[in-house]
């Protein structure tokens, strides 16, 4: 016996219920044992003097005469029956039961569970506990199910499984780690899940039950770090030291302390034996570009080329200028690749790259094409790698000599889900700003107050200065009432007359046009640009500072984040005007957050609160895992402690060879056989 038993082993499973089962993800008798409940309800019996009307309880009494059943509507029922209980007589009540009529007889002693109405002093049944005698258990577990799988069933299944198979459980938490927070036993836990006898036991049963879900994830996502980082997968950057520190100490600028020490920690990685995979995060406008462009250079020093994949052609465009300027007095070719390159051109590219005559190539999703090969690989950079999906970023790391991988967003990322999503990643974050950069004073407007907004336009002109405006739509929709870009630029250009040029951008626009329109936004010959969150990512325009975003309460808080990003890169005060009649509570909490503050870890944790894991990124992106019971939002203390704890033990005992460790071992080769991913 072993609880990799197919769930086909237990009587009553044949192929079609075998099939029901499976739909639940239950396929074995170990995916059975820990199909945990997802609430219980309390069948303790209850004085009808304290019962409160709506409240679910437990009756138990005497039935004082015949059962009724009455039809009312097409096939519709009701069974009566009247019960004395303590010193009342009450009517229970069951709907669509007809079959329950020859359950009760009269003087017969039953317990029943259903939804009190005070006010008639009646029960609307829900459950038959007992018809013999008076003795119920004191909780019942509350299944996930499907149309196929019932209730009765289910419980009836996992108590037959637990019967025959509780001596074949073991504990993949380690002892060590169970004494150490006052876990339960593995046979334990699932005993006290499934049949619970005091509150006390199914809430002890479920906080340990939550640590082992947080533990095998996070020991799954440490054994992916610790395997993926072998040295037969790495790659020694032996770059050159002095010329790193020459090109660092010519800028015009100097480092903040947050981008000296992610400078050290990448170019430290890039000089083990061992694949990097690191993640840098960092709010709008801390530097991580310079920071980039630093290790880009490190990687050139040592003869590596480097790639920078990028989600928009724009920002593509952008960096190609501002890393081309970066290198202008060095030995450094620097490239763009794009869709929108011609056919001469992109041959040209393809062979200089293969031919190791370019250094640094900047692109979108044109870099991880079939054709575009290199002569040596070595560092490979993903600006914005939320927006790329999972097989984008690794077409891009199984280019040339497997690179050492760096991905970069500017969306900051709780701790939460740094532990989750991005677990097996190391991650630097840069958590300051550079001296200088002003806070966006964000402010919040109905839409009424729309001339307030104009008047905003008009003043950060005058002060020399340009404004965005964004909006959630390109053209008008028949099925929103939301402001459209063509129409806002329509509006601007009448209302703000000729002395102040408006411009409109949008994603549907050929590449030349939108590099234009760009371009003279850039240089200041357009004061105003109306845009859809095209310009969401990565665009830097110094002087510009006034961000209007329109219908604001229809973007996420990460999105408006990264919008009021834009403004506020330059050496003047900057403002975001959010325009928005919210008619959700999520959508004025959201408002309320981005006023309140600029600080975007702040934020983030707050869009993960309102919006949940799944949806921060979306599952697909992040690879966000999906957990049955633990919160990874409310329960982030236990996931703390999980994760830590599962790094502790790799780091002493990455194979999982300690004989304490064994259970752990086949377990998380069970998940990956069955699985084959950390989801």
């Amino acid at each position: 016996m072993s609880l990799t038993d197919s769930v086909t082993e237990l009587p009553g499973v044949g192929a079609k219920r075998a099939e029901g089962l499976q739909a639940l993800g239950i396929s074995t008798v170990s995916d059975l044992l820990f199909y945990f409940p997802f609430r219980y309800d309390d069948l303790k019996e209850r004085d009808l003097e304290t019962a409160i009307d709506g409240e679910k309880i437990t009756i138990k009494g005497t039935v004082v005469a015949p059962p009724v059943v009455s039809r009312f509507g097409p096939r519709k029922t009701r069974v009566n029956i009247r019960m004395r209980v303590q010193r009342a007589v009450v009517m229970v009540t069951f709907f669509n039961q007809p079959w329950l009529k020859d359950k009760f007889h009269e003087d017969q002693e039953v317990a029943v569970y259903g939804k009190w109405d005070a006010s008639r002093s009646s029960l609307a049944g829900m459950r038959v506990l007992a018809t013999q005698d008076a003795d119920t258990p004191a909780m019942a577990a509350i299944y996930p199910l499907s149309k196929s799988v019932h209730q009765a069933f289910l419980v009836g299944l996992i108590k037959e499984a637990f019967a025959r198979y509780a001596g074949e459980i073991t504990d993949v938490v380690p002892e060590d780690v169970r004494t150490r927070f006052k876990l339960l036993s593995d046979r334990t836990l699932v005993q006290w899940m499934h049949f619970p006898k005091t509150p006390q036991e199914a809430a002890a049963a479920r906080r340990s039950a939550i640590f082992r879900e947080f533990f095998l994830f996070e020991a799954r996502l440490q054994s992916l770090k610790y395997h993926s980082a072998e040295p037969v997968n790495g790659l020694v950057i032996p770059f050159d030291n002095a010329r790193v520190r020459q090109f660092i100490a010519q800028l015009p600028f100097e480092l903040t302390k947050a981008q000296k020490r992610v400078v050290n920690e990448i170019c430290a990685d890039m000089r083990r034996p061992l694949h990097m995979n690191r993640l840098l995060q960092g709010d709008v406008g801390s530097g991580k570009t310079i920071v980039a462009a630093i290790c880009m250079y490190a990687a050139v020093t040592a003869n590596f080329q480097c790639a920078l994949m990028v989600p928009t052609e724009v920002l593509a465009e952008q960096h190609y200028a501002k890393l081309s300027n970066l290198f202008r007095d060095l030995p450094v070719r620097v490239a763009l690749l794009t869709s929108s390159a011609t056919p001469a051109a992109r041959r040209n590219i393809l062979a200089d790259l293969r031919g190791g005559d370019i250094d640094i190539i900047i692109g979108t999703h044109a870099l991880i094409q079939k054709d575009v090969d290199f002569s040596a690989l070595g560092l490979a950079i993903i600006d914005e790698q939320h927006r790329f999906g999972v097989g984008q970023r690794d077409l891009l790391r199984d280019k040339g000599l497997k690179p050492d991988v760096l991905a970069m967003t500017a969306t900051p990322i709780p701790r939460t889900l740094a532990i989750t999503a991005y677990g097996e990643m190391d991650v630097s974050t840069i958590d300051e700003l550079p001296a200088g950069r002003h806070q966006v004073q964000t402010q919040w407007l109905h839409k009424n107050q729309m001339g307030h907004a104009l008047t905003a336009i008009r003043a950060a002109v005058a002060d020399g200065g340009q404004c965005f405006v964004v909006t959630p739509l390109i053209a008008e929709s028949e099925k929103m009432d939301l402001q459209n870009a063509e129409a806002v630029y329509a509006d601007l250009q009448d209302q703000l007359g000729a002395q102040i040029p408006v411009a409109l951008l949008h994603g549907q626009m050929k590449q030349e046009e939108k590099a234009a329109i760009m371009r003279d936004f850039a240089a200041n010959t357009t004061k105003v640009l109306v845009s859809t969150t095209v310009i969401e990512v990565g665009v830097d325009v110094p002087n510009a500072t006034l961000m209007l975003i329109l219908d604001a309460d229809r973007f996420g808080l990460a999105q408006l984040h990264q919008l009021r990003g834009r403004v506020g890169r330059g050496k003047k005060a900057a403002r975001c005007i959010l325009v928005a009649d919210p008619s959700t509570e999520q959508g004025i909490s959201r408002m309320e957050v981005m006023t309140e503050t600029t600080d975007g870890f702040v934020v983030a944790q707050k869009d993960l609160e309102l919006r949940g894991q799944g949806d921060i990124f979306g599952n697909k992106q992040s690879g966000m895992p999906d957990f049955r019971l633990g919160d990874p939002v409310t329960d982030f203390n236990v996931l703390d402690a999980a994760q830590r704890t599962a790094g502790e033990i790799f780091t002493v005992d990455p194979e999982l060879n300690a004989p304490e460790h064994q259970p752990l071992r086949a377990e998380l080769a069970h998940l990956v056989a069955i699985n084959g991913t950390l989801n």
